[in-house]
């Protein structure tokens, strides 16, 4: 049996010394109650208030980061300094219940990663965000072919073995979140979504940004993907293309009696890109089965 913590706790902390006390002593008290030995990093994402001292006076493990890095950064270095493969991570704002977290952490059992997915009866979140985040949500249960009721939750547990596998994409800032949840999902890793409720900010400004943040969901999604299943875009561009393509052709051969240059350049480069497709799911095969006879 291991001397470790079985659960290691990390908290990505800016500007939360209002709440960060709070949180500490809540997810430590749900921990205790239900005997699960544990250890809590808080990563300090170059603070300008109080929020290492909270830290610090809660008897934790405190990374300083000199520099604001990204609320991803945060979470990548307290996963690679958790000594527990379990690894439970939230956001220190107060917005997220700890109630469940026991319940998490034993589904984890039969899962790789289990998120709480914002559903719940009380769910309070800013209207600016809802649009961009129900089309980001969309798009990404499309292209990963799985029902995702919260791509972008900061309440989860999930091995910290299996997570690393994926640090290579993982960014630094927001979609964090997003791309770890579908590296998890278009990769196969069995993956739960367990209803939570989300609360009003109890202190501190959220540090979204909604063109910016939005853009960036919207690519690393498309980027995480292409990782994986390329076919998921370039099939229906193909597809798109094609018929573009073959009805403009047939419409100018029926009214002008000829095939122009515009038909000619689409219908190409729907070849060219149903290629591209195919050589893109190649690779990704390709890797993955050189990744796999290597594990062997």
């Amino acid at each position: 049996m291991s001397d470790g913590p079985a659960v290691s706790v990390v908290l990505p902390a800016y500007n939360e010394g209002k709440t960060l006390g709070e949180v500490i002593d809540s997810v430590r008290k749900t921990l205790t109650e239900h005997f699960l030995s544990h250890e809590i990093i808080v990563v300090d994402d170059a603070s300008t208030d109080n929020t290492a001292e909270v830290a610090l006076s809660r008897n934790v493990k405190l990374i300083r980061f000199p520099l604001n890095r990204g609320v991803g950064a945060s979470r990548k270095a307290g996963v690679v300094a958790a000594a527990s493969n379990v690894i439970l991570t939230t956001d220190t704002d107060g917005t997220y219940p700890v109630d469940i977290i026991p319940s998490m952490i034993q589904r984890l059992s039969n899962n790789d990663m289990v998120i709480a997915a914002r559903t719940g009866k009380k769910v309070t979140e800013s209207w600016l965000k809802k649009p961009p985040k129900y089309l980001i949500r969309k798009l990404a249960c499309y292209l990963s072919r799985r029902e995702i009721p919260d791509l972008n939750s900061g309440l989860r547990v999930f091995k910290k073995d299996v997570s690393l596998k994926y640090f290579y994409l993982l960014p630094e800032g927001h979609s964090w979140e997003s791309t770890i949840t579908l590296a998890f999902l278009c990769n196969g890793h069995p993956t739960e979504f367990m209803s939570a409720d989300y609360f009003l900010r109890k202190g501190g400004h959220s540090s979204f940004r909604p063109f910016a943040d939005t853009y960036s969901y919207i690519s690393l999604v498309i980027r995480t993907v292409m990782y994986f299943n390329p076919l998921r875009i370039f099939i229906p561009l193909t597809a798109t293309l094609g018929t573009l393509g073959v009805v403009k052709t047939i419409y100018d051969w029926n009214v002008y009696h000829n095939i122009g240059g515009l038909d000619v350049s689409i219908l190409l480069t729907t070849i060219t890109v149903a290629i591209l497709g195919l050589l893109a799911d190649l690779i990704v095969i390709t890797h993955r089965s050189h990744r796999d006879y290597s594990k062997g």
